[in-house]
């Protein structure tokens, strides 16, 4: 099946999901919104999201539902967009849904959750890691990922104790989340030892990075860490190799976790030894293994965050069935309160919304274009 026709399959979904919402929905159902990217360049991020939120809701109502209420989500598309995020806010809002999972870019995250908190709606985001998601004091806003301020941390270690970066660049992507990662990871690094040589700011959506690889060049960057996503990251490592600098080690972080970066830079050969960080692998758990084996045995690879937003719904639904309430605040009090099983193990929140509990790891990419969670260093 090509990528164009199983892309466009899936928006079609996306689109009927949100349209049989809208119609089919009977009173006693409980209405889940899955806010993020399903059209433009990060739309691969959204297709995890609707893959593993669907496959959850589908086990829990085949379970016998939320308090004995059907789950029905509904698709909305922010295109990883602030003011776009804003409108699908007021969107679901309107639509009177119990909870949310999203958004993805954290530049969408933050702006839609004070609608979200006006309307008592519960929000989840299974990615969005910039701090400040979780530092407005709002009651009902959880994450089911880590903070910029525990990845940045990881990477620099990283940086420092295994690949030895003396001249490390430092690049972002400009946008809440990527300069928020990119200056995490650059105070890290400072604090040891290893001031970063450049650290410099590129456009989303912009293809040409000669200035910048000559920037790199100039200073002899033996490590350059990027701070965003994969439209950018890939065609900023394959210049880097094209134009000479194969030696420089590449690190980027969890916006780059789709096989569509392989896409975006030109071929495997390109990500070969790109390093990332990312939580651990829920594929290698315990708690995920049938849910793996039913997606792998439907055709699809359960990447990224697919069992991210499969646990965020499973997290809501643990809320609301806990609370014995639909509502987003009774809900959020119980998560506050009561840790719950999911796939990715058992998790439990802070009265921010934030885990108690992080697992940052670094990945490598290989050859043939996949990625592989390496062995903790001692």
């Amino acid at each position: 099946m090509s990528q164009t026709f199983y892309r466009k399959g899936f928006l079609a979904l996306a689109v009927a999901t949100a349209m049989g919402a809208a119609s089919f929905a009977q009173a006693a159902d409980i209405k889940i919104g899955v806010a993020g990217p399903m059209t433009g360049a990060n739309a691969s991020f959204g297709e995890q999201y609707m893959k593993g939120a669907q496959a959850a809701a589908d086990a829990i109502n085949a379970a016998g539902g939320v308090n004995g209420d059907k789950i029905v989500l509904t698709a909305y598309d922010d295109a990883c967009e602030p003011k776009q995020a804003v409108a699908v806010a007021n969107k679901a809002a309107s639509d009177k849904v119990a909870g949310v999972v999203g958004h993805f870019c954290s530049s969408s995250t933050i702006p839609a959750s004070e609608v979200y908190d006006e309307a008592g709606i519960i929000a989840i985001t299974p990615g969005s890691t910039n701090p400040t998601v979780t530092e407005r004091g709002l009651s009902a806003m959880f994450r089911m990922c880590g903070r910029d301020d525990q990845q940045g941390i990881v990477a620099g270690d990283y940086i420092v104790d295994v690949l030895k970066g003396k001249k490390v660049a430092v690049i972002n992507d400009k946008d809440t989340y990527g300069k928020g990662l990119a200056d995490a990871t650059a105070k890290q690094l400072t604090a040891r030892g290893v001031k970063p040589v450049l650290e410099e700011g590129l456009t989303r959506g912009e293809k040409d990075f000669s200035a910048l690889v000559t920037k790199i060049r100039s200073v002899g960057a033996d490590v350059v860490y990027f701070g965003g996503l994969h439209p950018e990251a890939g065609p900023l490592v394959r210049q880097l190799r094209e134009q000479g600098l194969k030696d420089v080690k590449f690190m980027s972080d969890d916006g780059v976790v789709t096989d569509e970066l392989v896409t975006t830079a030109g071929g495997a050969q390109y990500v070969d030894g790109v390093y990332m960080t990312f939580g651990a692998d829920p594929r290698m758990l315990p708690d995920s293994k049938a849910v793996v084996e039913q997606f792998r045995k439907s055709g699809y690879e359960p990447e990224g965050y697919t069992l991210y937003a499969y646990a965020s719904v499973q997290a809501l639904a643990a809320g609301f069935n806990g609370a014995k309430s639909n509502k987003g605040e009774d809900a959020a009090k119980f998560l506050k309160a009561h840790p719950v099983k999911t796939v990715m193990g058992e998790k439990a929140w802070d009265t921010k919304g934030d885990l108690k509990v992080s697992d940052y790891v670094v990945y490598q990419w290989d050859k043939d274009g996949k990625y592989h969670q390496l062995e903790k260093q001692k």
